[in-house]
């Protein structure tokens, strides 16, 4: 049997391979384990999304966590990962347990495990959390409940406090002002009901695509990338909308396409955004970006006198600046952002509506407000690819990863060398090149950042041919 282990965000396996029921029992009596030994009157929402099974495998985790003795609050119907996170706070909660794999392909499913500050939990306590389900497998699950008194399950649905609370974070009457046409994509995910009803209730026209759900989410990842958000493309061009806005299967990340069917990359939004909360909100404060993502923000930041925090991807180290209060924007190019004031984890439904103001506030499309961003701060190209490894290869980079670095990369002259999280090469001209080893696939992720677009396609080449070396 597979080891069991904790990602970037949760455990993530196929189902009926290694996401059994069998080996969900384990993991959420591992964490009733964890969370017993710092809070003896626990008390967890329980939350899941649209995937194949997914509320059976939630029923399931809440009598395993009442036979451990915890209280639990399980969701009455599919929710975001975001409205986890809101529940967790509104409720006082210890953490939750929400079952999604998120964006992966529909026969992954998956368990995040948030703690009771409504954040992704943290390395340190996922590993503790592994050192328990190991544990609980050399003793057999039939092993006697750690508490002598049963935990209370309560249905519970979160869906009307979170669009409350989202409300006044939101500037909905500068929205309805603009009399937007806006087309939505939850791609028949967990996030059915909450933008298209904000936008609608703002005074919107909005037409919303997969509108129910699709266990098989149309034969592909709910990921709102380019190529799958395709036919909002289409439908955002055809039909003379302003906008399309999309979130992901748990709703933790968003897509944007402009009017005319265009589609907006994520490291570019996060610069769009954070240039105009500076000018918009009354906030303190700096901008935290993952390694990987674009140096865009960092160029808004000097303009603006801001400070930039650069961390590991993984959002839950975005959210530890966001709790401190360090920064009034944090966010990854894989889509994810949260925002001062807000929960310390990704928010896609947030992202999705602010986007949506900052259109409906300048009047300009998201490119005319990129141009204008552009006309200060210059340009940058970012992208990445995926390089398959063998386990060969894979050994041969993860030693060049370790090793002292080139003293040149292909001609380029190197000014700077960051291993936060893989190795990330700095050069002289403001590009960059990030080489990480994926830790669930046999794969090297290759990202890179230059001044031109032909630029980043030759060091993305680059990239390529010395990860192979």
């Amino acid at each position: 049997m597979t080891d069991i282990r904790f990602g970037t965000s949760g455990w993530r396996a196929i189902v009926a391979e290694e996401f059994t029921m069998e080996n969900v029992r384990m993991v959420v009596r591992a964490i009733a384990r964890f969370v017993k030994r710092h809070q003896e009157d626990a008390k967890l929402i329980v939350g899941y999304d649209t995937r194949f099974l997914a509320e059976t495998f939630a029923r399931e985790s809440a009598r395993i966590l009442a036979e451990e003795g915890v209280d639990v609050l399980l969701c009455a119907e599919p929710v975001p990962t975001p409205v986890v996170a809101y529940a967790i706070l509104a409720e006082r909660a210890h953490g939750g347990v929400n079952i999604t794999a998120s964006h992966n392909p529909p026969e992954y499913q998956g368990i995040k495990f948030s703690t009771a500050d409504g954040a992704p939990a943290l390395p340190e306590i996922t590993r503790e959390i592994e050192q328990e389900i190991e544990r609980i497998r050399q003793m057999g699950d039939r092993a006697m409940p750690s508490s002598d008194r049963l935990g209370r399950i309560h249905a519970y649905d979160p869906r009307e406090g979170y669009l409350r609370d989202l409300a006044t974070k939101v500037d909905l009457s500068a929205i309805g002002r603009a009399h937007l046409r806006v087309a939505v994509d939850p791609l028949w995910g967990t996030a059915r009901g909450y933008v298209d009803r904000l936008l609608r209730e703002a005074g919107c026209a909005v037409h919303v695509l997969h509108d129910h759900r699709d266990v098989l989410f149309g034969g592909g990842a709910p990921e709102p990338s380019a190529e799958r958000l395709a036919e909002l493309s289409r439908v955002v061009a055809s039909g003379g909308f302003d906008l399309g806005v999309a979130t992901d299967g748990d709703a933790d990340r968003f897509g944007i396409v402009d009017r005319g069917g265009v589609f907006v990359t994520p490291n570019q939004i996060l610069a769009l955004l954070f240039d105009y909360l500076c000018e918009t909100r009354p906030w303190e404060g700096g901008v935290a970006r993952s390694i990987a993502t674009s140096h865009q923000v960092d160029r808004v930041a000097r303009r603006r006198g801001r400070p930039v925090y650069e961390t590991p991807v993984g959002f839950k180290y975005i959210g530890e600046l966001l709790k401190a209060g360090k920064i009034i924007l944090g966010g990854e190019e894989s889509a994810g952002l949260s925002i001062r004031g807000h929960y310390p984890e990704k928010d896609g439904i947030l992202a999705a509506l602010l986007v949506v103001e900052v259109v409906a506030r300048t009047g300009a499309s998201v490119r005319e407000g990129l141009e204008r961003l552009y006309a200060q701060d210059g340009r940058l190209w970012s992208g990445r690819i995926g390089i398959a490894v063998t386990e060969e290869a894979r050994r041969r980079l993860q030693e060049k990863l370790h090793a002292d670095p080139p003293t040149e990369f292909f001609g380029r002259r190197l000014v700077g060398v960051n291993r936060t999280d893989g190795l990330k090469l700095l050069f002289d001209d403001g590009s960059w090149l990030l080489l990480r080893l994926s830790g669930t696939e046999p794969i090297a992720r290759c990202y890179a950042e230059a001044t031109s677009e032909a630029d980043l396609e030759v060091l993305l080449e680059q990239g390529r041919i010395f990860a192979l070396q």
